[in-house]
């Protein structure tokens, strides 16, 4: 795991904390709910967070794909094109 990977969970870790937190307060201080609602609330804040991080490990990062040696190969050979 990179490093950029693991500061994008631990800052969506935080992120939907505070959402949960918010919503918590909200549903306390003004909203009227069910004390289900508050288990639901949870269920969905932490689907979402899950959802998220899945997604965001799924994607290509082409960076990581790439072969040094293919590289400098490639270089070499538009280097010889362009002279000619």
């Amino acid at each position: 795991m990179k490093k950029k990977d693991i500061t994008f969970i631990i800052g969506l870790s935080i992120f939907m904390g505070v959402i949960w937190v918010v919503g918590e307060i909200i549903m306390g201080l003004w909203l009227a709910v069910r004390p289900r609602t508050h288990i639901v609330w949870f269920a969905v804040v932490a689907a979402i967070t899950l959802g998220l991080s899945i997604w965001h490990s799924m994607i290509e990062d082409r960076s990581g794909l790439t072969d040094p040696k293919r590289e400098k190969y490639e270089r070499k050979v538009n280097k010889r094109k362009e002279k000619n």
